[in-house]
């Protein structure tokens, strides 16, 4: 008889733990919350089987919390992450991202002739919509539509 072994993460003492992420979403995650350039320890695991998304990822970041206007910004990659703020080994909050009304350098405008993909202007947008979603470009007034969305 085989026997089923889990293979376990270390709890982290202080930090954030994010939940819920797409697993094809981890890395663009990483990115805009720019965790990709901390030197705080982050552990992550993608693929990882889950009943609402199928294939989920996880990341642990270690004596990092964030503000909700930057954890926010990956709600439109990752519509349902929670959030598990971490203090002392115990779960002291819990939140729930929310699409921001207002994205600013994080997505590329899928104009082609917008002045954004072009010069060094910082793209910016309005959210006009949630569900689906619906960006307004501040700059040529193009809708970006949720299944345009490029991040940049």
């Amino acid at each position: 008889m085989k026997k089923k072994l889990k293979l376990k993460v270390s709890a982290i003492k202080d930090g954030t733990v994010i939940d819920h992420i797409p697993a094809k979403s981890l890395f663009e995650v990483i990115t805009i919350l720019g965790l990709d350039t901390i030197e705080n320890q982050i552990t992550f695991g993608t693929n990882l089987e889950s009943g609402k998304l199928g294939a989920k990822a996880i990341i642990k970041v270690s004596d990092k919390f964030f503000e909700n206007d930057e954890i926010n910004k990956i709600a439109l990659i990752a519509p349902h992450a929670k959030l598990n703020i971490i203090r002392d080994y115990e779960v002291a909050e819990k939140k729930i991202v929310e699409i921001p009304q207002k994205i600013t350098g994080i997505v590329k405008c899928f104009n082609p002739k917008c002045i954004t993909n072009h010069e060094k202007i910082t793209s910016c947008f309005s959210v006009i919509n949630t569900s689906p979603v619906a960006l307004k470009c501040r700059y040529c007034e193009k809708i970006t539509a949720e299944d345009e969305i490029k991040m940049l």
